[in-house]
């Protein structure tokens, strides 16, 4: 009878926790990594974990783009200036932009376990400071 207890405190050792771990991902005028950034801009977690895209600076938002996202996955809007959480269940890889700012380069990238869409998200099309930080992003994606 002794031994049941002791079995449920064990199982209940391995189940782990129930929900995923949470991540924050800033929305910056000035980072680390110059203006108008993510930061992180680059994000590797586990399936089922979240992420808070945190409004620090006013006029930022964050939304997946079409293409850069696992199959299955829906994709996500927030509005300027609102500070979000998105729970990432779907492995692979997914792009992230702020509107306003995608042109400056203002991009990031969400690796969710092992990154299954890797090549669909490298052919898609970026312009300006985008393309040049995607292509970083996307070599560090692996």
């Amino acid at each position: 009878m002794r031994s049941l207890p002791l079995a449920l405190v064990a199982l209940l050792t391995l189940a782990g926790p129930a929900f995923g771990a949470e991540h924050v991902v800033k929305m910056l005028n000035k980072g680390a990594d110059g203006m108008f950034v993510f930061e992180p801009a680059l994000s590797k977690i586990a399936p089922g974990d979240k992420v808070t895209f945190q409004s620090v600076d006013a006029g930022h938002n964050v939304e997946s783009i079409p293409g850069m996202l696992p199959d299955g996955a829906q994709p996500f809007t927030s509005k300027p200036s609102e500070t979000v959480t998105i729970t990432f269940d779907k492995p692979g890889v997914y792009g992230i932009r702020c509107k306003p700012h995608y042109g400056m380069g203002m991009v990031g990238l969400i690796v969710v376990g092992t990154p299954t869409n890797l090549d669909a998200a490298k052919a898609v099309p970026q312009t300006g400071k985008a393309k040049a930080a995607f292509e970083k992003l996307l070599a560090a994606a692996k």
